[in-house]
């Protein structure tokens, strides 16, 4: 068995370590926290489950951390995970046999994120995330939304393992999500000013502004970001697409927001952005135009927040049939919602107005 070192940077993490590291303490890897300055018993709590508790003096360079925390593993082979990162599910056998077939590649993780859309209801959104690695190929470079890269320069690639764990960090109070997203702005501000025009960049600050509601400030990042050369099959360019539309939603730049469906052909086949386009027609009454779309987003196998090829796509189909009088038909389709609130209150009423 190839020997592993699970590798956390953490800060004032109490709340989070200990159901992260009991998670991962079942399997045999060797866990190594880097505490990055704690005032609370994050280091207590940590020294219970972890092989090695360090201490790591923070100088806002979250990559400085985590090869700080890699340098002090046992192994060479080193998984990161975060403190509010939670496992659900890992097939050790399996993950070791893509180690053996993939030595210089880096592996995938799944992530289910938890977080709250902007009407403050819990979504589910997914993502792949590069974890997996050999330190003597790769490390960590970048001072916030850092990246695994290969440390001769060369093109890293990667393979998906099965390991499923449960992101928590954006679903927390009001205060801590602002105060998360001021520390992330001014960091990729910092960021911003060695690499004037990286993409990747105004992404997250786009979508750091988007958590404050900020939406005029993430409309100019998003803007920027996408009129920059962007590649459209890299997953940050697909999701900046979508969170471009609804910003030009939110700040009510219609006729703007209906030129993304000139990027069709580059996106039909991701379901957050047919459904984006769905709600674009929707805004502008082009409803026949969002029936169409939202009906191609239920077709889709690839999506990022979870229900827009599904509960969420049905519930906006039902909604536009009951619009259009056709009861029997809305029915239907508040069904196929399931148990997504608004389509069984929806159904509720329709069906009373009915006198079922």
């Amino acid at each position: 068995m190839i020997p592993v070192s699970v590798c956390i940077i953490a800060k004032n993490e109490e709340k989070n370590i200990e159901k992260c590291l009991s998670a991962i303490r079942k399997y045999s890897f060797e866990i190594v926290v880097a505490d990055t300055g704690s005032t609370d018993r994050t280091k207590e709590i940590a020294s219970r489950y972890a092989d090695k508790v360090i201490d790591f003096k923070w100088v806002d360079d979250f990559s400085a951390a985590r090869n700080f925390s890699i340098k002090h593993a046992s192994h060479d082979w080193i998984l990161v995970i975060d403190c509010d990162e939670f496992v659900d599910k890992l097939n050790v056998s399996e993950m070791q046999k893509l180690m053996k077939q993939y030595p210089y590649a880096i592996g995938q993780l799944t992530r289910d994120n938890i977080c709250y859309d902007q009407n403050h209801n819990t979504i589910h959104t997914y993502d792949l995330v590069e974890r997996l690695f050999h330190r003597n190929y790769y490390h960590y470079e970048g001072t916030i939304h850092e990246q695994v890269v290969r440390k001769d320069g060369g093109q890293g690639y990667g393979f998906e393992f099965p390991l499923y764990v449960t992101h928590t960090g954006y679903h927390g109070t009001p205060e801590e999500i602002r105060a998360k997203s001021e520390r992330n702005l001014r960091l990729l501000e910092k960021e911003l000013e060695k690499h004037p025009d990286d993409p990747f960049l105004y992404y997250h600050l786009g979508e750091s502004y988007c958590l404050n509601n900020e939406y005029e400030k993430a409309y100019e990042c998003f803007d920027k970001g996408l009129y920059l050369d962007v590649d459209e099959n890299l997953e940050y360019v697909q999701r900046m697409v979508v969170s471009y539309g609804y910003v030009l939603l939110n700040t009510n730049r219609l006729e703007k927001a209906q030129t993304l469906e000139n990027l069709y052909e580059y996106f039909k086949n991701i379901a957050d952005y047919l459904f984006l386009l769905g709600d674009i027609y929707l805004k502008v009454r082009r409803n026949e135009d969002a029936l169409k779309a939202y009906f191609a987003a239920t077709t889709c196998e690839k999506h990022f927040d979870e229900g827009t090829n599904s509960y969420r796509a049905f519930h906006n189909i039902a909604c536009i049939y009951e619009a259009y009088g056709h009861r029997e038909e809305a029915k239907k389709y508040f069904q196929k919602a399931g148990n997504y609130p608004p389509a069984v209150e929806r159904l509720q009423k329709l069906l009373h107005s009915q006198g079922e």
